[in-house]
């Protein structure tokens, strides 16, 4: 079979992509793995005391800021623009 440049830059550009998808950190571990280890990091930072506590109104307005996030692009009457 005889390739041609087009087929050769085609082909080039496939492995490249494949090789740039390769999955890395923590989204090349099991699932499992990875909410073990983030359970690990909540604990101890509970216990150093340096995790966030939401107050009822930063919770309120994290709130409020993700549900105008994500009707951002709905218009009048739920349309979207």
């Amino acid at each position: 079979m005889q390739t041609t440049k087009k087929t050769e830059t085609v082909m080039k550009k496939a492995t490249k992509t494949e090789a740039t998808k390769k999955r890395q950190g923590f989204a090349s571990m099991d699932p499992v793995r990875v909410r073990e280890l983030a359970a690990i990091g909540g604990k101890t930072a509970h216990e150093r005391g340096t995790a966030h506590q939401f107050s009822s109104d930063e919770a309120r307005e994290a709130g409020r800021k993700g549900g105008i996030a994500a009707h951002a692009t709905r218009g009048p009457r739920g349309t979207v623009r």
